[in-house]
């Protein structure tokens, strides 16, 4: 048995009986689960195409009136403490404490008008595009299972899906399953709930070095195997198994350390031991593993970032939160146009809902599900725009609302997927749709 821990962490235990920074594991390969997970792929095609999708979940519902829809001319009870800026798009404003990406909007698209979104805190929808009630048999699966299934993996080692999401104290902040796209097409979770080990301020040279005689045990223990020839007597899907727990350029990939110090400085740090409110750690430095997992072959990223539930002092919140926020998701999309990539790589940022236009006696908004926002980026769509407007106190959409089934219809379009081209069944055995039928991308993206 291969065991990779962190030995700092010995006697940190999670209620599963794991330690607590437990990086893979690998059994007698008879036995090993992973290759399970894999079997429902044997019907997916494998592109060599890739496209990819970053999804950023604001576990709590952001304020879309204090980010990008500030009503200066609103009551003072609506408008709030936070003026807006200019951009260098002419006719957009948003708040002064996102200035990196007022810099840089003719690269973004905020969506002031998401107006079917549901008022639990949860993440299903985001993850999904679909709502919790009504499920078919097996469950609704999560975008990563989607494209999971439509192609597959880029390559051999690297799995099309990889989860990067915090264990939140909330459930309903976490993520689905795969759904009736059942268990083949799940995610694969680098480090389980101990991802703050994929961080690496403030490591010693101990670990650093540790982690490249770990890289080296990887490589010999993958080439014992191919030399042995026992690879050859396992399954496809076994096969699978080990390059993805044996993979160089996956475990490469994970080790941002190996970026420069400007770069990881450019994505900023925080604290990614200490989960904010019942939500998410704030890990910006995770928008950069994203970046380079994609990079390595991965179709499907998914980073759920920090905590806006913000009930009482929302602006003594949001003069901290938002600058961290505007660095690392401006540092990200920087990044995919500087190295090539922002025609393929598609990026989203949201919450489950927005907030109230009325700012309550804790100086707090509270939940508004009758409208949100969205930040899009990249993907080869029509960035530098706003899309949607709203009343004047940015409490109902009056032109353009846009829904969450057009999001999922616009970045599967940017996957290149066609959602008809291959029939699905729940559990049930009853077709469905992962998207209801007819919906369309947004035109103003295409």
């Amino acid at each position: 048995m291969l065991k990779i821990l962190d030995r700092a962490a010995a006697g940190s235990k999670f209620c599963d009986g794991h330690d607590r920074r437990t990086f893979l594991q690998i059994g007698a390969l008879g036995s090993l689960t992973l290759p399970q997970l894999l079997q429902a792929e044997a019907a997916s095609g494998v592109s060599n195409s890739h496209k990819a999708v970053i999804m950023v979940y604001m576990c709590g519902g952001p304020p879309h009136q204090d980010m990008y829809d500030l009503k200066p001319d609103a009551p003072s009870e609506v408008r709030g403490e936070f003026s807006p800026i200019k951009t260098n798009v002419p006719g957009i404003e948003i708040c002064e404490h996102l200035p990196k990406m007022a810099a840089m909007m003719d690269k973004f698209v905020p969506i002031r008008t998401m107006a079917n979104c549901q008022g639990g805190h949860t993440g299903f929808q985001c993850f999904t595009g679909n709502i919790a009630n009504n499920e078919p048999a097996g469950g609704w699966p999560h975008i990563g299972s989607v494209v999971s299934k439509f192609q597959g993996p880029v390559h051999d080692g690297v799995p099309p899906f990889v989860s990067l999401c915090y264990t939140t104290k909330h459930k309903p902040y976490n993520e689905p399953k795969a759904g009736f796209l059942g268990l083949g097409h799940s995610s694969f979770r680098p480090s389980g709930p101990g991802k703050d080990d994929l961080v690496l301020k403030d490591i010693t040279t101990d670990r650093l070095d540790d982690r490249k005689a770990l890289l080296a045990s990887v490589d010999g223990f993958r080439r014992h195997w191919d030399n042995s020839g026992k690879m050859e007597g396992m399954d496809s899907f076994s096969q699978r198994a080990m390059g993805i727990l044996t993979s160089s350029d996956l475990f490469k990939a994970l080790d941002v350390s190996e970026e420069s110090a400007e770069t990881r400085e450019r994505y900023g740090y925080a604290n990614p031991n200490q989960p904010k409110g019942d939500g998410a750690p704030r890990v910006p430095q995770n928008l950069l593993l994203a970046r380079r997992l994609v990079e390595a072959g991965v179709r499907v990223v998914t980073v759920n970032y920090s905590f806006w539930d913000w009930h009482g002092s929302n602006f003594k919140i949001g003069k901290e939160e938002l600058p961290i926020f505007d660095q690392g998701i401006t540092a990200l999309v920087e990044d995919l146009h500087q190295r090539g990539m922002a025609d393929d790589v598609s990026v989203v940022a949201w919450g489950e809902f927005g907030r109230t236009p009325k700012i309550n006696k804790n100086a707090g908004r509270d939940h508004w599900p009758r409208v949100s926002s969205a930040l899009l980026a990249c993907g080869g769509m029509e960035t530098g725009q706003v899309i949607g407007q709203t009343d004047r106190q940015a409490g109902e959409a009056i032109e353009r609302p846009v829904l969450f089934e057009e999001v999922y219809a616009t970045l599967y379009r940017n996957m290149g997927i066609n959602l008809n081209s291959d029939r699905l069944f729940d559990f049930r055995g009853r077709p469905q749709y992962l998207i209801p039928s007819g919906t369309k991308p947004l035109d103003e993206l295409v």
